[in-house]
C-alpha cells in the first residue's frame, strides 16, 4: 500500500462517523447512510488517491455525490402497490348527485322566496349579501336610514327562511348556516 493511500485509510478511519452522520442528515436514513458511507470508501480507496490533496474533502465530495446518486435513482423508482392504493383510497370531497340537485332545489326555492319581496327590500338584500355594500351606502342609495336596512334585511331573511322551510329540500349531509 503507498503512503497516500494509507494516509487516505488513516482519514477514512477517522472521519467515518462523521460521513455517516453527513449522508443520515441528507438522506433521512441512518442505514441508507452506512451502505453509502461504506461506497464512498470503496470509490475513494478504488483509484486516483495518490493525487487527493485534501483527503477529508476528497472522502466528503465522494459521499456528497453519492447522496445525489441515490436521491435521483429514489425519484426514478415507480411507485409500490401500497402507495398506489394508498393514493386511490383518498376520498373525493365533490359533491355527489344528490347533494348537487338538492342544492339546485334550494337555489331555485330561494329565487321564488326573493322573486316575492317587495323590490325595494329586495335590492337591498342583494346590495348588502351579494353587493357586499355597507349599510350607509345602501341607505344612501336608497335615501333611508341605516336602521331601515337592518330592518328591511332582517325581514327578507326571515321571509327566505320561512320559504325555505315550508319547502324544504331534502339533504344529505350538516345544513350549512350562512353568516352575516
Amino acid at each position: 500500500m503507498s503512503d497516500s493511500h494509507l494516509k487516505l485509510l488513516a482519514v477514512f478511519t477517522e472521519q467515518r462517523a462523521a460521513l455517516t452522520r453527513f449522508l443520515a442528515r441528507r438522506l433521512g436514513s441512518r442505514d441508507t447512510a452506512e451502505d453509502l458511507t461504506q461506497e464512498a470508501w470503496l470509490r475513494a480507496s478504488g483509484g486516483g488517491a495518490s493525487a487527493v490533496v485534501n483527503p477529508r474533502a476528497y472522502l466528503f465530495r465522494i459521499a456528497a455525490n453519492l447522496a445525489v446518486d441515490h436521491q435521483r435513482r429514489e425519484a426514478r423508482q415507480p411507485l409500490a402497490a401500497a402507495e398506489i392504493d394508498a393514493l386511490l383510497d383518498v376520498p373525493d370531497d365533490a359533491p355527489d348527485a344528490a347533494a348537487i340537485a338538492a342544492a339546485r332545489d334550494e337555489l331555485i326555492m330561494l329565487q321564488r322566496a326573493l322573486d316575492e319581496l317587495p323590490p325595494r327590500r329586495r335590492a337591498i338584500f342583494l346590495a348588502a349579501r351579494l353587493g357586499a355594500q355597507t349599510h350607509r351606502e345602501i341607505a344612501d342609495r336608497h335615501g333611508i336610514s341605516t336602521r331601515a336596512v337592518e330592518i328591511n334585511l332582517q325581514r327578507a331573511l326571515e321571509h327566505c327562511a320561512r320559504r325555505l322551510e315550508k319547502n324544504p329540500v331534502r339533504r344529505f349531509g350538516p345544513r350549512r348556516v350562512a353568516s352575516s
